[in-house]
Protein backbone atom coordinates (compact mmCIF):
# COMPACT_ATOMS: atom_id res chain seq x y z
CA UNK A 1 0.00 0.00 0.00
CA UNK A 2 1.52 3.30 -1.05
CA UNK A 3 0.29 6.87 -0.90
CA UNK A 4 1.71 8.71 -3.89
CA UNK A 5 2.26 12.46 -4.04
CA UNK A 6 5.11 12.73 -6.59
CA UNK A 7 2.56 13.65 -9.22
CA UNK A 8 -1.23 13.71 -8.90
CA UNK A 9 -2.34 12.42 -5.48
CA UNK A 10 -3.31 8.76 -5.59
CA UNK A 11 -3.17 5.51 -3.65
CA UNK A 12 -1.73 2.25 -4.95
CA UNK A 13 -2.77 -1.05 -3.39
CA UNK A 14 0.10 -3.25 -4.55
CA UNK A 15 -1.51 -6.45 -3.27
CA UNK A 16 -4.71 -6.11 -5.30
CA UNK A 17 -3.45 -3.88 -8.09
CA UNK A 18 -6.10 -1.33 -7.14
CA UNK A 19 -5.47 2.32 -7.86
CA UNK A 20 -7.49 4.94 -6.04
CA UNK A 21 -7.70 8.40 -7.59
CA UNK A 22 -9.56 10.94 -5.44
CA UNK A 23 -12.24 12.62 -7.50
CA UNK A 24 -12.58 16.35 -7.25
CA UNK A 25 -10.11 19.05 -6.27
CA UNK A 26 -11.29 19.13 -2.64
CA UNK A 27 -10.74 15.38 -2.15
CA UNK A 28 -7.27 15.58 -3.72
CA UNK A 29 -6.33 18.56 -1.56
CA UNK A 30 -7.61 16.86 1.59
CA UNK A 31 -5.75 13.62 0.96
CA UNK A 32 -2.62 15.47 -0.11
CA UNK A 33 -2.55 17.59 3.05
CA UNK A 34 -3.12 14.57 5.29
CA UNK A 35 -0.35 12.57 3.57
CA UNK A 36 2.08 15.48 3.85
CA UNK A 37 1.31 15.74 7.58
CA UNK A 38 0.90 11.97 8.13
CA UNK A 39 1.15 11.05 11.80
CA UNK A 40 0.45 14.61 12.91
CA UNK A 41 -2.82 16.29 13.74
CA UNK A 42 -3.98 18.79 11.14
CA UNK A 43 -6.43 21.29 12.58
CA UNK A 44 -9.87 21.84 11.14
CA UNK A 45 -9.00 25.48 10.48
CA UNK A 46 -5.91 24.58 8.44
CA UNK A 47 -7.81 22.01 6.42
CA UNK A 48 -10.60 24.48 5.72
CA UNK A 49 -7.99 26.96 4.50
CA UNK A 50 -6.38 24.19 2.41
CA UNK A 51 -9.64 23.32 0.67
CA UNK A 52 -11.38 26.70 0.32
CA UNK A 53 -8.75 29.35 0.92
CA UNK A 54 -10.17 32.81 1.53
CA UNK A 55 -13.71 31.83 0.53
CA UNK A 56 -14.91 29.04 2.81
CA UNK A 57 -18.59 28.10 2.81
CA UNK A 58 -20.80 29.23 5.69
CA UNK A 59 -20.87 25.69 7.09
CA UNK A 60 -17.19 24.97 6.41
CA UNK A 61 -16.69 22.63 9.38
CA UNK A 62 -19.62 20.45 8.33
CA UNK A 63 -18.50 20.49 4.72
CA UNK A 64 -15.02 19.38 5.78
CA UNK A 65 -16.49 16.61 7.90
CA UNK A 66 -18.42 15.36 4.88
CA UNK A 67 -15.26 15.32 2.76
CA UNK A 68 -13.38 13.37 5.45
CA UNK A 69 -16.21 10.82 5.67
CA UNK A 70 -16.19 10.42 1.90
CA UNK A 71 -12.43 9.91 1.86
CA UNK A 72 -12.60 7.36 4.64
CA UNK A 73 -15.04 5.27 2.60
CA UNK A 74 -12.61 5.18 -0.30
CA UNK A 75 -9.58 3.96 1.65
CA UNK A 76 -9.19 0.15 1.49
CA UNK A 77 -8.07 -2.18 4.23
CA UNK A 78 -4.28 -2.62 4.37
CA UNK A 79 -3.00 -5.84 2.70
CA UNK A 80 -2.99 -8.81 5.10
CA UNK A 81 -4.87 -6.87 7.77
CA UNK A 82 -6.90 -8.92 10.22
CA UNK A 83 -8.97 -7.94 13.22
CA UNK A 84 -10.86 -4.68 13.62
CA UNK A 85 -10.98 -2.40 10.57
CA UNK A 86 -7.90 -0.22 10.21
CA UNK A 87 -8.76 3.39 10.88
CA UNK A 88 -6.70 5.42 8.45
CA UNK A 89 -8.06 8.79 9.53
CA UNK A 90 -8.84 9.46 13.17
CA UNK A 91 -10.70 12.44 14.57
CA UNK A 92 -9.00 14.46 17.28
CA UNK A 93 -10.30 17.31 19.38
CA UNK A 94 -8.94 19.95 17.01
CA UNK A 95 -8.60 18.14 13.71
CA UNK A 96 -7.68 14.91 11.91
CA UNK A 97 -4.69 12.54 11.71
CA UNK A 98 -3.75 10.16 8.90
CA UNK A 99 -2.10 6.97 10.22
CA UNK A 100 0.04 5.31 7.55
CA UNK A 101 0.76 2.18 9.58
CA UNK A 102 2.68 -0.24 7.34
CA UNK A 103 1.89 1.80 4.24
CA UNK A 104 4.53 3.98 2.66
CA UNK A 105 4.75 7.03 0.46
CA UNK A 106 6.61 7.54 -2.79
CA UNK A 107 8.17 10.70 -1.30
CA UNK A 108 9.68 8.65 1.51
CA UNK A 109 11.02 6.11 -1.00
CA UNK A 110 12.52 8.97 -3.02
CA UNK A 111 14.32 10.19 0.10
CA UNK A 112 15.64 6.70 0.84
CA UNK A 113 17.06 6.20 -2.64
CA UNK A 114 18.65 9.65 -2.81
CA UNK A 115 20.25 9.06 0.60
CA UNK A 116 21.74 5.79 -0.69
CA UNK A 117 22.98 7.61 -3.78
CA UNK A 118 24.71 10.31 -1.74
CA UNK A 119 26.37 7.60 0.34
CA UNK A 120 27.63 5.77 -2.77
CA UNK A 121 28.70 8.84 -4.76
CA UNK A 122 32.23 9.37 -3.35
CA UNK A 123 33.44 5.82 -4.11
CA UNK A 124 31.08 4.57 -6.82
CA UNK A 125 29.63 7.40 -8.91
CA UNK A 126 28.17 5.02 -11.52
CA UNK A 127 26.12 3.19 -8.89
CA UNK A 128 25.09 6.52 -7.36
CA UNK A 129 23.86 7.76 -10.75
CA UNK A 130 21.74 4.61 -11.04
CA UNK A 131 20.22 5.12 -7.60
CA UNK A 132 19.34 8.72 -8.43
CA UNK A 133 17.76 7.52 -11.67
CA UNK A 134 15.61 5.05 -9.74
CA UNK A 135 14.58 7.81 -7.33
CA UNK A 136 13.65 10.17 -10.16
CA UNK A 137 11.64 7.47 -11.93
CA UNK A 138 9.14 7.67 -9.04
CA UNK A 139 7.98 11.06 -10.30
CA UNK A 140 4.86 11.08 -12.47
CA UNK A 141 4.48 14.83 -12.80
CA UNK A 142 4.72 17.91 -10.57
CA UNK A 143 4.43 17.01 -6.89
CA UNK A 144 0.85 17.13 -5.57
CA UNK A 145 -0.34 18.16 -9.02
CA UNK A 146 -3.78 19.74 -8.87
CA UNK A 147 -3.70 20.02 -5.07
CA UNK A 148 -1.49 23.04 -4.43
CA UNK A 149 -4.01 25.83 -3.86
CA UNK A 150 -3.59 25.64 -0.08
CA UNK A 151 -0.57 26.38 2.06
CA UNK A 152 0.27 22.84 3.20
CA UNK A 153 0.44 21.25 -0.24
CA UNK A 154 1.95 24.31 -1.94
CA UNK A 155 4.87 24.49 0.49
CA UNK A 156 5.50 20.75 0.31
CA UNK A 157 5.31 20.74 -3.50
CA UNK A 158 7.89 23.53 -3.72
CA UNK A 159 10.24 21.68 -1.39
CA UNK A 160 9.83 18.37 -3.22
CA UNK A 161 10.48 20.04 -6.58
CA UNK A 162 13.68 21.53 -5.19
CA UNK A 163 14.75 18.06 -4.05
CA UNK A 164 13.95 16.65 -7.50
CA UNK A 165 16.03 19.21 -9.35
CA UNK A 166 18.88 18.83 -6.86
CA UNK A 167 18.78 15.07 -7.45
CA UNK A 168 19.08 15.71 -11.19
CA UNK A 169 22.13 17.89 -10.59
CA UNK A 170 23.82 15.32 -8.39
CA UNK A 171 22.98 12.49 -10.78
CA UNK A 172 24.65 14.23 -13.72
CA UNK A 173 27.61 15.18 -11.58
CA UNK A 174 28.01 11.49 -10.71
CA UNK A 175 27.62 10.55 -14.39
CA UNK A 176 30.45 12.89 -15.33
CA UNK A 177 32.65 11.48 -12.60
CA UNK A 178 31.90 8.02 -13.97
CA UNK A 179 33.23 9.09 -17.38
CA UNK A 180 29.85 9.15 -19.12
CA UNK A 181 30.10 12.64 -20.57
CA UNK A 182 29.33 11.45 -24.10
CA UNK A 183 26.00 10.01 -22.99
CA UNK A 184 24.55 12.99 -21.15
CA UNK A 185 25.19 16.07 -23.29
CA UNK A 186 21.78 15.92 -24.96
CA UNK A 187 19.95 15.53 -21.67
CA UNK A 188 21.87 18.40 -20.11
CA UNK A 189 20.98 20.58 -23.12
CA UNK A 190 17.32 19.86 -22.38
CA UNK A 191 17.76 20.74 -18.73
CA UNK A 192 19.33 24.13 -19.52
CA UNK A 193 16.17 24.87 -21.53
CA UNK A 194 13.79 23.54 -18.87
CA UNK A 195 15.60 25.34 -16.03
CA UNK A 196 17.22 28.40 -17.67
CA UNK A 197 17.98 30.10 -14.33
CA UNK A 198 19.72 27.05 -12.87
CA UNK A 199 23.42 27.73 -13.38
CA UNK A 200 24.48 24.26 -12.30
CA UNK A 201 23.05 22.62 -15.42
CA UNK A 202 25.04 24.99 -17.65
CA UNK A 203 28.13 24.16 -15.59
CA UNK A 204 27.69 20.41 -16.01
CA UNK A 205 26.95 20.76 -19.72
CA UNK A 206 30.12 22.78 -20.24
CA UNK A 207 32.19 20.04 -18.59
CA UNK A 208 30.49 17.32 -20.64
CA UNK A 209 31.07 19.16 -23.93
CA UNK A 210 34.67 19.94 -23.08
CA UNK A 211 35.41 16.29 -22.38
CA UNK A 212 33.86 15.39 -25.72
CA UNK A 213 36.40 17.66 -27.41
CA UNK A 214 33.83 20.40 -28.06
CA UNK A 215 35.54 23.33 -26.35
CA UNK A 216 34.00 26.03 -28.54
CA UNK A 217 30.50 24.71 -27.84
CA UNK A 218 31.27 24.61 -24.12
CA UNK A 219 32.21 28.28 -24.21
CA UNK A 220 29.08 28.97 -26.25
CA UNK A 221 27.01 27.49 -23.42
CA UNK A 222 28.56 30.00 -21.01
CA UNK A 223 27.77 32.86 -23.37
CA UNK A 224 24.15 31.66 -23.69
CA UNK A 225 23.82 31.36 -19.90
CA UNK A 226 25.27 34.82 -19.34
CA UNK A 227 22.94 36.47 -21.86
CA UNK A 228 19.94 34.74 -20.35
CA UNK A 229 20.81 35.72 -16.78
CA UNK A 230 21.57 39.32 -17.70
CA UNK A 231 18.38 39.63 -19.74
CA UNK A 232 16.05 37.93 -17.23
CA UNK A 233 17.57 38.89 -13.89
CA UNK A 234 20.06 41.65 -14.61
CA UNK A 235 22.90 39.68 -13.00
CA UNK A 236 26.14 38.13 -14.19
CA UNK A 237 26.80 34.37 -13.78
CA UNK A 238 27.99 33.30 -10.34
CA UNK A 239 31.61 32.51 -9.41
CA UNK A 240 31.24 28.77 -10.02
CA UNK A 241 30.13 29.21 -13.64
CA UNK A 242 32.67 31.95 -14.31
CA UNK A 243 35.38 29.74 -12.86
CA UNK A 244 34.32 26.91 -15.16
CA UNK A 245 34.55 29.17 -18.20
CA UNK A 246 38.03 30.34 -17.19
CA UNK A 247 39.18 26.75 -16.63
CA UNK A 248 38.00 25.81 -20.13
CA UNK A 249 39.77 28.82 -21.66
CA UNK A 250 43.08 27.81 -20.09
CA UNK A 251 42.38 24.12 -20.77
CA UNK A 252 42.82 23.20 -17.12
CA UNK A 253 43.99 19.54 -16.97
CA UNK A 254 41.55 18.85 -14.10
CA UNK A 255 38.62 19.21 -16.50
CA UNK A 256 39.82 16.35 -18.68
CA UNK A 257 40.14 13.89 -15.83
CA UNK A 258 37.59 11.16 -15.31
CA UNK A 259 37.77 8.07 -13.09
CA UNK A 260 38.90 4.82 -14.65
CA UNK A 261 35.82 2.84 -15.74
CA UNK A 262 34.77 0.11 -13.34
CA UNK A 263 34.75 -3.43 -14.68
CA UNK A 264 32.13 -4.98 -12.46
CA UNK A 265 28.42 -4.22 -12.76
CA UNK A 266 26.69 -2.60 -9.79
CA UNK A 267 23.52 -0.73 -9.07
CA UNK A 268 21.07 -2.39 -11.46
CA UNK A 269 20.57 -1.92 -15.18
CA UNK A 270 19.51 0.80 -17.54
CA UNK A 271 20.76 3.23 -20.11
CA UNK A 272 22.05 6.71 -19.60
CA UNK A 273 18.93 8.45 -20.76
CA UNK A 274 16.08 6.27 -19.71
CA UNK A 275 13.93 5.44 -16.77
CA UNK A 276 12.47 1.97 -16.39
CA UNK A 277 10.99 0.74 -19.61
CA UNK A 278 12.69 3.24 -21.91
CA UNK A 279 14.24 6.65 -22.24
CA UNK A 280 12.79 9.98 -21.30
CA UNK A 281 13.72 13.63 -21.57
CA UNK A 282 16.17 14.85 -18.99
CA UNK A 283 13.82 17.46 -17.64
CA UNK A 284 10.89 15.07 -17.34
CA UNK A 285 9.80 12.89 -14.46
CA UNK A 286 11.17 9.52 -15.55
CA UNK A 287 14.78 9.75 -14.40
CA UNK A 288 17.68 10.60 -16.64
CA UNK A 289 20.87 8.63 -16.09
CA UNK A 290 21.42 4.93 -16.21
CA UNK A 291 22.56 2.78 -13.34
CA UNK A 292 24.83 0.33 -15.11
CA UNK A 293 28.58 0.91 -15.01
CA UNK A 294 29.39 1.09 -18.70
CA UNK A 295 31.45 4.26 -19.11
CA UNK A 296 33.05 6.22 -21.87
CA UNK A 297 36.80 6.26 -22.21
CA UNK A 298 38.43 8.74 -19.88
CA UNK A 299 41.91 9.63 -18.84
CA UNK A 300 42.90 7.69 -15.74
CA UNK A 301 43.94 9.41 -12.60
CA UNK A 302 43.02 12.85 -11.32
CA UNK A 303 39.66 11.71 -10.07
CA UNK A 304 40.08 13.37 -6.70
CA UNK A 305 40.76 16.81 -8.14
CA UNK A 306 37.96 16.48 -10.68
CA UNK A 307 35.49 15.37 -8.03
CA UNK A 308 36.52 18.27 -5.83
CA UNK A 309 35.90 20.81 -8.60
CA UNK A 310 32.49 19.37 -9.41
CA UNK A 311 31.48 19.01 -5.77
CA UNK A 312 32.38 22.60 -4.88
CA UNK A 313 30.21 23.98 -7.65
CA UNK A 314 27.41 21.63 -6.69
CA UNK A 315 27.56 22.66 -3.04
CA UNK A 316 27.48 26.36 -3.88
CA UNK A 317 24.55 25.92 -6.22
CA UNK A 318 22.58 23.75 -3.79
CA UNK A 319 23.14 26.34 -1.06
CA UNK A 320 21.71 29.07 -3.30
CA UNK A 321 18.63 27.00 -4.05
CA UNK A 322 18.17 25.93 -0.44
CA UNK A 323 18.04 29.63 0.44
CA UNK A 324 15.46 30.13 -2.30
CA UNK A 325 13.38 27.25 -0.90
CA UNK A 326 13.44 28.81 2.55
CA UNK A 327 12.38 32.14 1.07
CA UNK A 328 9.36 30.51 -0.58
CA UNK A 329 8.37 28.85 2.70
CA UNK A 330 8.69 32.20 4.49
CA UNK A 331 6.41 33.85 1.94
CA UNK A 332 3.84 31.08 2.40
CA UNK A 333 3.91 31.52 6.19
CA UNK A 334 3.49 35.28 5.82
CA UNK A 335 0.45 34.77 3.58
CA UNK A 336 -1.09 32.44 6.15
CA UNK A 337 -0.40 34.97 8.90
CA UNK A 338 -2.04 37.75 6.89
CA UNK A 339 -5.10 35.57 6.27
CA UNK A 340 -5.39 34.76 9.98
CA UNK A 341 -5.05 38.39 11.04
CA UNK A 342 -7.58 39.47 8.40
CA UNK A 343 -10.03 36.79 9.60
CA UNK A 344 -9.53 37.91 13.20
CA UNK A 345 -10.45 41.48 12.33
CA UNK A 346 -9.95 43.79 15.23
CA UNK A 347 -10.10 41.09 17.89
CA UNK A 348 -8.49 42.00 21.17
CA UNK A 349 -5.17 40.32 22.10
CA UNK A 350 -5.52 37.08 23.99
CA UNK A 351 -8.90 36.20 22.51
Amino acid sequence: MQFRILGPVEIQDEATGLWIHPTGAKQRALLGALVVKAGHEVSVHRLIDELWGEHPPANAANALQAHVARLRRRLPEPPGHSGPPHEWITTRSLGYVLHLGEAGTDARRFDELTAQARHSAPKDPARAAGLWRRALSLWRGPALEGSTHGGICAAEAAQLEEHRVSALEMMYEASLRAGRHGEVTGELEELTCDHPMRERFYDLLMVALYRCGRQAEALGVYDRARKRLVHELGVEPGPALRGRMEAILRQDPVLAHAPRPRQETTGGSGSAGGGPGGSAGAGGFRGAAGDDTRTGAGAPGGAGGEASVLSLGSQIDRLHHRIEGLRLQQEQLLRQFEQLTAAGGGAAPGR
